[in-house]
């Protein structure tokens, strides 16, 4: 049985808050580091919004906040409304690892989601049926992990991730390790399936291009400590079609240069911090 929920409802909770967000670690010698400071954003319901900056800026620190998997040093993460103060209800994450359990067949691992919240085997199966089909691999039910190529198992991972139907979507690098025409491919799939679903989406990658041909809005963050530096709308038109081709557009080629001039300093200062410290 699904729960109905009323679109304003739903709307708020899929809202994240980030306000005033700090994470510190101990190093290995047992010194403060200190990750992100006073990171502050706003993704609103359905919005797609993208994260780029150099390595080490904190971007995977900032969606371990917002899914619960850390507590922060200073500041909050609210989605819906609600404090985080544990693992995050409504939200599926995927990671630029795989995560697939090796033991299991394509229809195990994109149905142990919903029997993991209560579904009934049989239920979840059929419903598993549907999203590998969805995610073109109808056929490959009964394979194992081992058995499919790195975009067959991206796949997975996706369908996965998507058949609880998450209010929230959190996704760090997941294309990063694809070659760049399955790359491609994967991103006009997701730009499909998340069509469908619209989750409110916080999508980290190093890729300015994948930012910009998938996001609403792409966050910009400074060299570390990481903190937020730019915010760009991206107001190419919905649904957008083929990746590939969004990229041949003159406002896309617009947008992509006005956001790399800003990144472009924060790299630099990335590696000169890099090479120096070498």
């Amino acid at each position: 049985m699904v729960q109905t929920i009323p679109p304003a409802v739903a709307g708020e909770a899929a809202r994240i808050e980030i306000r005033d967000l700090t994470k510190r670690f101990l190093t290995p010698k047992g010194e403060p580091f200190t990750a992100i400071t006073d990171v502050t954003l706003t993704v609103e319901p359905g919005q797609f919004c993208a994260i780029v900056g150099p390595t080490g800026c904190g971007k995977s620190t900032t969606l371990a906040q917002v899914s619960g998997l850390e507590r922060p040093s200073a500041g909050g993460v609210r989605v819906g409304g609600a404090p985080v103060q544990g693992v995050t209800a409504g939200v599926s994450y995927m990671f630029q690892a795989d995560s697939l359990f090796p033991w299991k067949t394509v229809l195990q691992n994109v149905s142990t989601g919903p029997i993991l919240t209560g579904t009934p085997k049989r239920e979840a199966a059929t419903l598993a049926l549907d999203w590998v089909r969805r995610v073109g691999l109808a056929g490959f039910e009964d394979r194992y992990p081992h058995q499919l190529s790195g975009g067959m198992r991206k796949r997975v991972a996706m369908a996965a991730a998507l058949i609880n139907e998450p209010r929230i979507l959190l996704m760090d690098e997941p294309f990063g390790a694809l070659d760049v025409q399955t790359k491609a491919i994967m991103q006009t799939e997701l730009l499909g399936l998340w069509e469908q679903l619209r989750p409110s989406v916080l999508f980290i990658t190093h890729d300015l291009d994948e930012a910009v041909a998938l996001a609403d809005r792409v966050v910009i963050m400074t060299s570390s400590p990481g903190t937020v530096k730019d915010v760009f709308d991206i107001d190419l038109p919905r649904p957008r079609g083929d990746v590939q081709e969004i990229r041949h557009e003159p406002r896309f080629q617009e947008l992509q240069g006005r956001i790399w001039a800003s990144l472009k300093d924060e790299v630099t200062r990335a590696y000169e911090r890099t090479a120096a410290a070498a």
